[in-house]
């Protein structure tokens, strides 16, 4: 289990650095100039490579979780609330990551309506969201 365990601290704190870096490129994206194409192209090629590669990360976080989960029994029985309320921050972050691979659509099609200052906020959600997880497993408030 420890194995397991680990493996999916790993994945998951890989895939939270993706999330923390991709709405960053998305604020460089709104910045730039409409003549500088060769600017705007680096930043999408940027961010569709993170995008694939912080996807394929996500997958065995979400599916080592579940080995926890079910296949070891984390979380439950009585005393056990903190589960719950983490599977629920677990779907937002899942949520979240679908709102940036349809940002990045927005972007790849030019049909972005957000400003960079729009984009410095969004990148926030995932530092919100890991702050709580994390209280949740470690403190385990109920």
């Amino acid at each position: 289990m420890l194995w397991v365990k680990s493996l999916h601290i790993v994945f998951v704190t890989s895939w939270f650095a993706g999330l923390f870096y991709l709405p960053r490129i998305f604020v460089n994206l709104a910045m730039v100039s409409p003549g500088s194409v060769a600017e705007r192209e680096r930043l999408m090629l940027m961010a569709k490579k993170l995008m694939r590669f912080t996807t394929l990360l996500a997958v065995p976080a979400v599916g080592l979780g579940l080995w926890l989960w079910l296949g070891y029994g984390i979380g439950r029985g009585p005393g056990n609330g903190w589960l719950h309320a983490k599977l629920a921050l677990v779907l937002l972050v899942l949520g979240y990551h679908h709102a940036c691979g349809v940002l990045l659509r927005k972007f790849g099609a030019e049909q972005n309506t957000h400003s960079h200052r729009w984009f410095r906020w969004f990148n926030e959600m995932p530092v919100l969201l890991l702050l709580a997880i994390v209280v949740l497993v470690v403190v385990k408030p109920f």
